[in-house]
């Protein structure tokens, strides 16, 4: 597994804590009294932010990218389904590190 693949999945997994968090934790936080969902889902979905951005960092640098590959890797991880639109170039950009 290339660092670009673990990027990936870690971008798959953050994703998937947003849209957990967005969607599920936020409405029973407000709608429905239970402010223990923000906690567990928000704490889950920032230890995965963190680490999906410092692997971002690590990718940017073992393959020696443009730093503004890093900043879209930060601005998709702000956004629902930003991360899932980026893996899309994301396999691209590893397909051509596996042809070289």
């Amino acid at each position: 597994m290339n660092a670009i693949s673990i990027l990936r999945k870690l971008g798959i997994v953050e994703g998937i804590s947003y849209l957990l968090l967005l969607g599920i934790a936020m409405p029973l936080k407000y709608m429905a009294d239970m402010p223990w969902a923000v906690t567990y889902v928000g704490w889950a979905h920032g230890l995965l932010f963190m680490l999906y951005l410092v692997t971002a960092a690590w990718v940017i640098l073992k393959y020696k990218w443009p730093i503004l590959r890093f900043v879209v890797a930060f601005f998709a991880a702000l956004l629902p389904f930003g991360p899932f639109v980026w893996d899309r170039y994301l396999k691209r950009y590893e397909a051509d590190m596996e042809g070289k």
